[in-house]
C-alpha cells in the first residue's frame, strides 16, 4: 500500500469537493432568484433552507458512511459516493422549479457524508502524533479548492448561472475515475472492526465517543466553532452585496482570497505552530482569532478593510484540525471511520442550524425585515459563540492537566 499514494487522493477529492462548493457559491443567488426567490432577502431564505437539508442528510449519513467503511473499506466509500455528487451537480444543473433543486441538494448531503472517510484515510496512513498536522492538510487542500472553485464559478457564470454546477460534475466524475485506477484500501486486518447498526446510526455513534474523557466538551467547542464559520458560506455573498454592493465577481475573488489564507494557515503554519505550542495551544490561538475576525467584519466600513482581515479568520481555522488531532489519539485505530463520522455529524447538525439562523438574521435586520438595517448582524452570532467556545476549550485544558 502507497501511504503517499492514498493521502494525493484524499487531497484531491477534498480540493474537489470545495472547488463544487466554490463554483456554485458565487451564483446561487442568481439562481434562487430565477427560480422562483422574489427579493434578495427571501432568496436568501430559500438558500439557508437548501443548506439545512443538505446538512441534514449529512448528519444523518455521515456516522453510516464512517462506520460502513471501517468494515467494508475507504475505496468503495469514496469511489460511490464521488460518483453520485457527479450525478447530483448535473440534477442542479437542469433543476427547473425550487423543488427539484430541493431534491438535489438532499442527494448531494448524502454524498457529501463522504469527508468522515476522507478523514478517515488520513488517520489510517498517520501516525498518531501526527495527525493533528495532517488533518490541517485536509483544510488546506480545501483553500485551495476555495481559491480555484469561485473563481472558475465567476468565469463559467458568463455562460448564465446553470453553467458551473455542469463543471463541478465533470470534476467530481474524473476525481472518481482517478481513484478507481490509484487508490489503494487503507483498512487492513489491523484496523478493521466489524459494523453495528446501533454504532452506525448518530446517537450509538455520539455515545461510542462520549465516554472517552473530555471528548463531550471538544465536541461542544467544535459544534460551536462550526456554526459561527457558517457565516461564511451562508451569508457572506449575501452581506457583502448589501453592505458594500459587490458584485458576483467580487464575491468570488474574496472567497477565493479567504482560501489562499487558508491554504497557507492549514498548509504551512500549522505544521510550525502545533510543534511548538501543543495541540490545546494552538486550538485556543485559532478560536481567538475567530473571535477577533468577526468583530472586525462587523464594524469594517469598507471594502479594503474586509481584505485586511481575511488573514484572522484564516489563522483562526487552525482550530479544527487541533481539535481533530485531539481526538483522533484518544480512539482506537479501529473507530477511526466511527470518530470522523461522529465530527461529520457534529459539522451537519451545525450546518442544520447555522442557515436558518444566519439567514433568518440577515432577513430580520435587511431592509425587507423588522428592524433596523444592519447586514452585519450574523457576525455578532458568531463572535459571541466564539467566546462561549473559548470558555468550554479553557474548561477542558483543566480538565485534562489535572
Amino acid at each position: 500500500m502507497s501511504n503517499k499514494r492514498a493521502v494525493h487522493f484524499i487531497l484531491l477529492t477534498v480540493m474537489i469537493d470545495a472547488i463544487g462548493i466554490g463554483l456554485i457559491m458565487p451564483v446561487m443567488p442568481a439562481l434562487l432568484l430565477d427560480l422562483g426567490g422574489s427579493t434578495l432577502a427571501n432568496a436568501a431564505v430559500w438558500g439557508g433552507v437548501m443548506s439545512t437539508v443538505f446538512a441534514l442528510m449529512q448528519f444523518l449519513f455521515g456516522p453510516l458512511i464512517g462506520n460502513i467503511s471501517d468494515q467494508f473499506g475507504r475505496r468503495k466509500v469514496l469511489l460511490v459516493s464521488l460518483s453520485v455528487m457527479s450525478l447530483d451537480y448535473v440534477l442542479m444543473g437542469i433543476s427547473g422549479s425550487l423543488w427539484l433543486l430541493l431534491l438535489a441538494r438532499i442527494i448531494g448531503g448524502a454524498s457529501a457524508a463522504n469527508h468522515s472517510t476522507a478523514s478517515a484515510v488520513i488517520a489510517d496512513v498517520s501516525e498518531p502524533k501526527e495527525r493533528g498536522k495532517n488533518f490541517g492538510l485536509l483544510g488546506a487542500a480545501f483553500g485551495v479548492g476555495f481559491i480555484l472553485g469561485p473563481v472558475i464559478g465567476g468565469l463559467a457564470a458568463e455562460w448564465g448561472p446553470r453553467a458551473p454546477f455542469f463543471v463541478a460534475a465533470v470534476l467530481a466524475g474524473g476525481i472518481a475515475v482517478f481513484g478507481f485506477f490509484s487508490l489503494e484500501e487503507t483498512v487492513t486486518a489491523e484496523n478493521r472492526r466489524p459494523f453495528e447498526w446501533y454504532r452506525a446510526l448518530p446517537w450509538g455513534a455520539f455515545e461510542q465517543v462520549g465516554k472517552l474523557t473530555g471528548q463531550t466538551r471538544l465536541l461542544i467547542v467544535f459544534f460551536f466553532q462550526e456554526v459561527a464559520f457558517l457565516v461564511y458560506p451562508v451569508v457572506w455573498a449575501f452581506y457583502t452585496m448589501a453592505k458594500f454592493g459587490w458584485e458576483e465577481w467580487l464575491v468570488g475573488l474574496s472567497l477565493g482570497a479567504f482560501g489562499l489564507m487558508l491554504v497557507f494557515g492549514q498548509g504551512v503554519l500549522i505544521r510550525f505552530v502545533i510543534p511548538r505550542l501543543g495541540e490545546y495551544r494552538t486550538a485556543m490561538l485559532g478560536l481567538s482569532m475567530e473571535l477577533l475576525s468577526f468583530i472586525g467584519f462587523v464594524l469594517a466600513p469598507a471594502t479594503w478593510v474586509i481584505f485586511a482581515l481575511l488573514p484572522l479568520s484564516a489563522v483562526g481555522m487552525l482550530a479544527g484540525p487541533a481539535m481533530q488531532g485531539i481526538m483522533s489519539r484518544a480512539v482506537p485505530d479501529n473507530a477511526q471511520g466511527e470518530l470522523q463520522g461522529v465530527v461529520s455529524s457534529v459539522r451537519a447538525i451545525a450546518s442544520i442550524l447555522a442557515p436558518t439562523l444566519m439567514t433568518g438574521l440577515f432577513w430580520l435586520y435587511s431592509d425587507d425585515g423588522w428592524f433596523f438595517t444592519f447586514p452585519g448582524a450574523p457576525f455578532v452570532l458568531s463572535a459571541f459563540l466564539m467566546i462561549i467556545a473559548i470558555r468550554i476549550m479553557w474548561n477542558f485544558g483543566r480538565l485534562v492537566k489535572g
